[in-house]
């Protein structure tokens, strides 16, 4: 991991995204309880570092993040943006009170959604693609994730989401 070379428009997005996220999380009225908000983050996190570390800098190759191909600080500012994100799924998912009709268009609308934050993403230097991959691939990445995400929620609150405590 290397440090901060070239502090840039990217590093300061990240900063910026960062901290409206991690505000709205702590502003929004608590709608899930406790151990389903951490569960929410963690997988956010978890499902956002298997695939930057598969198909993003590892494995595959298929895009950098910030400055370099090489892990660097604020690639882990960069991670933490997945926290928030998996936490908003799962609290909309419950306010929005998803069932097997909604189900799909949920899904769908946050695999645009995550579609349109990558995009974003490219035009801030944040995320730059490489080796022919193109912003489309992503999209049924998104919606598998997405699904996962759903189908993980329905089982850790077996469809019933209890007060917040």
């Amino acid at each position: 991991m290397t440090g901060i070379e070239n502090f840039s428009t990217n590093e300061i997005s990240l900063i910026l995204l960062n901290l409206g996220g991690y505000l709205l999380m702590f502003l929004l009225p608590k709608k899930l309880n406790r151990e389903v908000a951490c569960l929410s983050i963690l997988s956010g996190l978890a499902t956002g570092m298997l695939f930057d570390f598969t198909i993003g800098g590892g494995v595959l190759d298929f895009y950098r993040q910030n400055d370099s191909n090489h892990y660097e600080v604020f690639d882990v500012v960069y991670y933490a943006l997945f926290a928030p994100a998996g936490y908003f799924f799962m609290y909309f998912y419950s306010m929005l009170h998803i069932n097997k009709r909604s189900f799909i268009f949920y899904i769908t609308a946050w695999a645009l959604l995550a579609l349109a934050l990558q995009w974003v993403f490219t035009l801030l230097d944040i995320l730059t693609y490489q080796n022919n991959y193109k912003l489309i691939y992503s999209f049924p990445i998104f919606l598998t994730t997405q699904a996962i995400a759903g189908i993980f929620y329905e089982f850790i609150t077996d469809g019933n989401q209890k007060k917040p405590a």
